[in-house]
């Protein structure tokens, strides 16, 4: 196991941050961890790279103890804090030539990560003068120096615009392929295109952990149907694992069904036999954002 976090908490005074939360993570996986603001997100990648201690429970990364460890997690762990910490006033090479100094490495291993990165042309320049992307692509030119085996990224997107948001996600996908990637964002197109596994945390606790594909199939299906005549509520509910119904427009309804059977031949057969006719039928697939609309309200 790349992470295993095992009922970890967390209390900032009264604010309960975690509660016993779990999981693990195997080598190379691309996993994105999600949540709403408060949700314990950052509380948990700040324990994961030895920042903050928790208040119980134990977190081992590449086997090593986060609290009595750390040491060896720092040498494995390249960590992208949410607001990315950078020397402006520096030249990206002079910047990443005093972290390899830090780091204790190669500085052959400087190129190494800028052609990894991207930054071979804004390379020359002061980290000032960079886009926000490319601060980005700097932040993570400096996780990577000393080659971690897993990367931990806090929102390594945030305030970027569309173009720079794609150069981003494949650079993040490319790493992902010879490293084990643990990200959080609010952004759920980013998770879809990324990630191949989903952690969902809400309170301080974890709510699902699934892979991507089986998080969206296995939850309720929903159907769009136009009948030729108006249907009454009452008659509806006589459809099978039917859990909610609503009149949109006109003669159409929008269906529920807590099943994840294909429940389009039953709707036939059951207008069939109520002297209805389908005169259009739309499978509507959940995606990510609602899932986790679903999964984080507030109840």
């Amino acid at each position: 196991m790349s992470i295993e976090v095992k009922d970890i908490s967390k209390s900032y005074g009264e604010q309960k941050a975690l509660d016993a939360v779990s999981f693990s993570i195997n080598k190379g996986e691309i996993v994105g961890f999600l949540g709403p603001n408060g949700a314990g997100k950052s509380t948990l990648m700040k324990i994961l790279t030895t920042f903050i201690n928790a208040d119980s429970g134990t977190a081992l990364v590449n086997g090593s103890d986060v609290s009595e460890q750390q040491k060896a997690v720092q040498k494995s762990v390249g960590y992208l804090p949410e607001h990315n910490p950078l020397y402006l006033d520096l030249y990206v090479r002079e910047y990443l030539s005093f972290n390899a100094d830090v780091y204790q490495v190669k500085k052959s291993r400087i190129d190494e990560v800028i052609q990894l990165t991207g930054l071979t042309p804004e390379s020359h320049k002061k980290i000032g003068e960079l886009s926000k992307g490319y601060r980005q692509r700097v932040g993570l030119a400096t996780a990577l120096l000393h080659d971690p085996e897993v990367l931990i990224l806090d929102e390594p997107t945030t305030g970027l615009d569309p173009n720079q948001l794609v150069e981003i996600r494949e650079l993040i996908k490319n790493i992902g392929k010879n490293k084990t990637v643990f990200l959080s964002t609010h952004i759920m197109q980013e998770v879809e295109a990324i990630c191949d596994r989903v952690i969902i945390i809400n309170n301080g606790k974890i709510v699902t952990d699934k892979k991507l594909n089986n998080l969206v199939k296995d939850q309720e299906q929903v159907l769009e149907v136009e009948f030729d005549k108006q249907v009454d509520a009452a008659l509806l509910e006589k459809l099978p694992n039917l859990v909610a119904s609503k009149n949109t427009t006109g003669f159409t309804w929008e269906l529920t069904f807590a099943t994840t059977k294909d429940m389009r031949p039953s709707l036939f057969d059951f207008a069939q036999d109520n002297g209805l006719k389908t005169l259009q039928l739309t499978l509507k697939s959940k995606n990510l954002e609602t899932v986790f609309r679903e999964m984080t309200k507030k109840k």
